[in-house]
């Protein structure tokens, strides 16, 4: 991830410019003085920067949570803060490259409201989990240029590679998302998608939990899938080959066919390497047998005209407050000048939790820098949040 390391950590007087980057405010966590974090605008994106310290030096970086891309953001906003706080800088691993010229004409790179407001519906749909290097996404976008490719990746250098080939290769079927597929596909409308294609997913043998295919995930996947769309996991883990062979097994009626050490039209570096080492490879491929009807999602992120006092926040406590939809739980609380509070929480599903910040300021509440993913565990966990900063 882009880092600084500093010499001294320096505020500006907020709010602050520097170039097209623009800083905003300045929260400090109330439970530990070591971390702060920074609100920042460039090319229409809002993120945290954050400040840490430790005895040796001072860190700077970019917030996980609200972390943009592709890393160029990121980048220049780690430098436009150093110049702007006059910062002196002991080492980093940031440079001051321009950015990408290929990178600055896609439009490929979507955000996760793109699909939740208007998802594509004019074309067949297809779905790669975890692309890696893009071989496998973009031979079957280019092989099949009627049909929309969405990508779902989140490791920034693969995204980046991807939208880089995706404009070489002038490919308009393809777009990429940088987001949990285990989320996505509660925003995806039943029956549009012909395949799922897990490939090479990370096995977790010790977290099982972790894995994305799962029962939840089985049940999203019959439900947009059309009737004789597929879900294919390809593996060379043999536990995950035979958790998959178990959890396709579960539904009433399932269909679904098992091959070993098969050959396809392309294959990933993983792939190649695993076959130099002679490792088996396995895919378990699910196919949909019936229509589903259309998932039904009522209610919003809105907290209300009352006013809500900044002691409000103390109200939840620190504890994880369970219920059968999922949990609500504050991780840090953060302090903004004299008036204005924030909390960063996780909240949602337990096997699918997500973290957000929610800011109170002059009696009005509000997530930031954008609204919690509308999913059902989530409306859920705010409509708890809302009752209990309303006392």
């Amino acid at each position: 991830m882009p880092h600084l390391h500093l010499e001294s950590f320096k505020t500006p007087s907020f709010p602050a410019r520097c170039g097209d980057v623009e800083f905003d405010f300045i929260a400090h966590n109330t439970g530990r003085r070591d971390e702060s974090l920074i609100a920042t605008r460039y090319k229409g994106r809002e993120f945290f920067l954050v400040h840490k310290k430790n005895e040796a030096k001072e860190l700077l970086k970019c917030d996980k949570i609200t972390r943009p891309s592709p890393n160029f953001i990121v980048k220049h906003a780690l430098l436009a803060y150093a110049e702007c706080a006059g910062l002196n800088i002991l080492d980093s691993n940031v440079d001051n490259a321009p950015e990408n010229t290929h990178l600055k004409t896609h439009d490929a790179l979507k955000t996760i409201s793109f699909f939740a407001e208007d998802f594509p519906r004019e074309r067949e749909v297809r779905i790669e989990v975890g692309f890696g290097s893009a071989r496998h996404l973009l031979h079957q976008a280019e092989a099949n240029p009627d049909v929309l490719f969405i990508g779902l990746e989140i490791h920034k250098p693969s995204i980046e590679q991807a939208l880089k080939q995706i404009v070489i290769r002038n490919l308009n079927n393809v777009m990429v998302l940088d987001y949990d597929a285990r989320l996505f596909l509660e925003f995806v409308p039943s029956n549009v998608v012909g395949k799922i294609y897990v490939h090479f997913p990370v096995p977790w043998d010790k977290k099982p939990h972790r894995r994305v295919i799962s029962e939840a995930f089985l049940n999203e996947s019959i439900r947009v899938l059309k009737t004789g769309g597929t879900l294919e996991l390809r593996t060379d883990s043999e536990e995950y080959y035979r958790f998959a062979l178990e959890t396709f097994s579960a539904p009433p009626q399932s269909r679904f066919e098992v091959y070993k050490n098969r050959d396809i039209a392309i294959s990933s570096k993983y792939e190649d390497r695993w076959k130099r080492l002679e490792k088996n490879i396995y895919d378990v491929i699910f196919t949909c047998q019936s229509e589903s009807p259309e998932a039904e999602l009522s209610g919003d992120f809105s907290f209300g005209s009352t006013q809500i006092p900044l002691d409000a926040m103390h109200r939840i406590g620190t504890e994880t407050i369970k219920r059968e939809w999922g949990f609500l739980h504050v991780e840090r609380t953060f302090q903004i000048g004299e008036d204005r509070a924030m909390l960063r929480l996780a909240m949602g599903s337990f096997d699918r939790p997500e973290s957000c910040y929610v800011i109170v300021e002059k009696g009005r509440t509000r997530y930031f820098p954008s609204l919690p993913v509308r999913s059902r565990a989530n409306l859920f966990a705010h409509n708890l949040l809302n009752e209990l900063l309303h006392g």
